[in-house]
């Protein structure tokens, strides 16, 4: 049996893979590690005792998970790989999979000092300096890195019975991220480098394809809807609906292609985004079956809040 948790991070996304026999877990992966915060101060207040929020690291240790197989991150804004400290804190990592590590020796970014840059420049720096220090406060935790060239897909063969396909964005923009970060990690202060490539973060993401006994689970990372134009596009049965459904995450032409069963949103409530947009939720509804939301979404006539500490599916 192969069990997901699309896992109530609050804002961000966190996804635990195991394949179970007997009750035993025989292959554990996650997908991100949510933000930092459960709560961000530039969202409103969430004044609900109902909320079942948890870190990613406190639900692998309250299930019993010590050891992930493969740790993949998607790409480096601080709601993906915020949790990674908290993560490596719980468990033990045979391999830890992205598409960059920092150099052995890159100390602290030091985002917040007096360095003249603009708020997306810090912001940009802030979430890279999270994930190195997640790393550097937590040596050893993880077996083997992993770093993705980002020029051609990957395909792993986890268990005889559970395949994984990683597809990257377009192959120029890797080189191009690690001379970014690269840079940074030296002492280079360029405004105009921070700040365009974090406009183009998302477009990095790393999107993922998993077959269990002929079904079909398709990842989607904060990869925007056009960015799945070029691919040749299978139909799936679940859906993690790409970018917290955006208006730009998800189109009527991707959801063709895809034909989910099955969409799950991972999402924070009462975002001041309009994340999820009410006409996603609508395109979804069109074309899945079951819509499920991580986080208690309310929108009146649209959706009712459901709480619960994951979205929680079984594929036998």
């Amino acid at each position: 049996m192969l069990v997901l948790d699309f896992i109530n991070v609050g804002n961000g996304d966190s996804a635990l893979i195991r394949q179970m026999e007997g009750g035993e877990q025989r292959f554990a992966m996650l997908v991100d590690c949510g933000h930092d915060l459960l709560f961000r101060d530039d969202h409103p207040p969430l004044e609900d005792a109902r909320s079942q929020r948890i870190y990613a690291g406190d639900f692998l240790k309250k299930n019993g998970v010590t050891h992930l197989d493969l740790l993949l991150l998607t790409h480096f804004h601080r709601d993906h790989i915020g949790g990674l400290g908290r993560v490596l804190e719980a468990v033990t990592v045979g391999e830890l999979v992205a598409s960059y590590f920092p150099p052995p020796d890159g100390g602290d970014l030091d985002p917040d000092g007096d360095n003249d840059l603009p708020k997306a420049a810090r912001n940009l720096l802030r979430c890279v300096d999270l994930y190195a220090r997640a790393l550097r406060t937590h040596p050893g935790r993880a077996a083997v890195l992993t770093e993705l060239a980002g020029d051609r897909m990957v395909c792993r063969q986890l268990t005889p019975e559970l395949s994984l396909e990683i597809i990257s964005g377009e192959p120029c923009l890797y080189p191009r991220q690690k001379a970014v970060y690269d840079a940074a990690f030296r002492g280079e202060r360029s405004r105009y480098d921070l700040m365009h490539w974090g406009k183009l973060m998302n477009v990095s993401s790393l999107r993922q394809r998993l077959r269990y006994h002929g079904r079909e689970i398709v990842l989607g990372g904060d990869a925007y809807a056009v960015l799945w134009d070029n691919d040749t596009t299978a139909p799936c049965d679940i859906l993690k609906v790409p970018h917290h459904a955006s208006l730009s995450s998800t189109s009527r032409k991707f959801l063709a292609q895809l034909q989910p069963k099955t969409a799950v949103v991972s999402v924070a409530a009462g975002r001041p985004d309009e994340r999820p947009h009410p006409c996603i939720i609508s395109l979804l509804r069109e074309y899945a079956q079951e819509v499920y939301f991580t986080d208690a979404v309310d929108i009146p006539g649209l959706v009712e809040p459901v709480y619960h500490e994951s979205v929680h599916l079984e594929v036998e």
